[in-house]
């Protein structure tokens, strides 16, 4: 009896808890700092933008470079905003809880560009946010080029 149990107990252990759909509310509030993220970069207010990060917020942008730390992030971004003009949008396609104060919105994010020297880019991106006193932030983001002939 003992063993049949520990045994249990351990493979209970290993099985992967499978994501939820959030509520309706958590959902919008999701999509509600996703839209404010792109809102604030598209209008370079650091300030903005670092209100939506967690201080330990981290970064995997689309060509390798990790960035890690609030003030990392932001000063990049704003860098990558300066070097590559264009209009950002992020169509989050879904959100999933992968805990009750833990979200993954996963969608497409384009930069359409504003100049003869830049060109569009297509990418996908997932942000990962976390639920804390203060509401919904930013603790992860991980832009990537689609593989060749990926949809």
């Amino acid at each position: 009896m003992i063993r049949s149990t520990i045994a249990f107990l351990l493979i209970a252990a290993c099985v992967p808890v499978l994501a939820e759909p959030p509520s309706e509310r958590d959902d919008a509030a999701v999509r509600a700092v996703v839209r404010a993220y792109v809102e604030a970069r598209e209008a370079r207010d650091a300030k903005a933008v670092e209100a939506l990060l967690t201080a330990d917020a981290d970064q995997l942008v689309s060509d390798g470079t990790w960035r890690r730390g609030r003030d990392v992030l932001v000063k990049g971004m704003l860098e990558s905003s300066r070097k590559n003009s264009g209009k950002r949008t992020i169509a989050v396609e879904t959100v999933r809880l992968i805990a009750p104060d833990v979200a993954i919105a996963d969608g497409r994010y384009t930069l359409a560009a504003a100049g003869p020297d830049s060109k569009d880019r297509a990418m996908w991106t997932a942000i990962i946010v976390v639920r804390g006193t203060d509401g919904w932030r930013i603790a992860g983001i991980r832009n990537m080029l689609p593989a060749p002939g990926a949809k």
